[in-house]
């Protein structure tokens, strides 16, 4: 049974821990999925695998094509793909269309903006009348890197107020959860308790209702993670080592 947003509601109440990843392309999503993740976001954080710096270079289009390919890969858990920078602050009528065709090209079942300041949540609300499922963010919110950085947000307590009240808003506007990346655990933990609707966090510490990481970051793919992430195994060194004894083995004349 594919799992719904309705059930991550649920899971909530029930005090079920939700396992979050992201994804990039096939192959990833189906082992990920076969695996037992809850919940695959097909992040804009996809920018840094494909080589870039930030999150910001990304268009819809690359968002589409490697969401397309994830989904493909996905028979059991729920995919959210996320709108990426200047693809829904424009306007509604901007969000509304990069939202549809998020949904209608890729086959996901819900998208994630960033922010939670008024005009987001606005724009949050009319999407979700529409009938579009709406993840929120908030926190360090990665396209803003150059005016937050990807420093620990909330920890004033102007600040720490400033992000309560969005993820209030946010659940108010209609989303059906909440990614509540790198705040200090105990301003993660006051947000869960608050809503009613699940959040998901990245560097917020355990209080929260599922955890989410990037997918390079746990298996060993990336050249450098973050602070918070936990790498569970090495694949850099694994697939490094594969292919020097095959190209040993190719110029040895020992392969095929």
């Amino acid at each position: 049974m594919a799992i719904t947003t309705q059930q991550l509601i649920q899971w909530k109440q029930q005090g079920r821990s939700i396992v979050a990843l992201t994804a990039w392309d096939y192959a990833i999503a189906q082992l990920i999925d076969a695996a037992g993740v809850d919940l695959i976001l097909v992040g804009d954080s996809m920018a840094v695998v494909l080589g870039y710096e930030t999150t910001l270079p990304i268009t819809l289009d690359e968002m589409i094509y490697h969401a397309k390919s994830v989904r493909r890969g996905v028979k059991r858990a729920l995919v959210v793909v996320d709108l990426p920078f200047l693809t829904y602050q424009e306007s509604l009528q901007q969000a509304m269309h990069s939202a549809g065709r998020v949904l209608k090209e890729t086959g996901a079942q819900a998208v994630k903006l960033e922010g939670g300041y008024p005009a987001i949540a606005e724009t949050i609300a009319r999407l979700v009348e529409a009938g579009i499922p709406v993840m929120g963010h908030v926190g360090l919110t990665p396209q803003s890197v150059h005016q937050l950085g990807l420093r620990q947000q909330g920890k004033t307590q102007e600040a720490s107020e400033r992000i309560l009240q969005e993820a209030i808003a946010l659940e108010q506007a209609g989303v059906f959860s909440i990614v509540l990346e790198h705040i200090p655990a105990d301003l993660a933990m006051q947000i869960t308790q608050k809503l009613s609707i699940p959040t998901i966090g990245i560097g917020a510490g355990t209080h929260c209702d599922g955890q989410v990481l990037v997918t390079s970051d746990v298996i060993g793919l990336a050249e450098k993670h973050p602070p918070f992430a936990k790498v569970y195994t090495n694949l850099r060194e694994t697939i490094t080592k594969a292919v020097q004894d095959y190209a040993v083995e190719v110029r040895d004349r020992k392969f095929p």
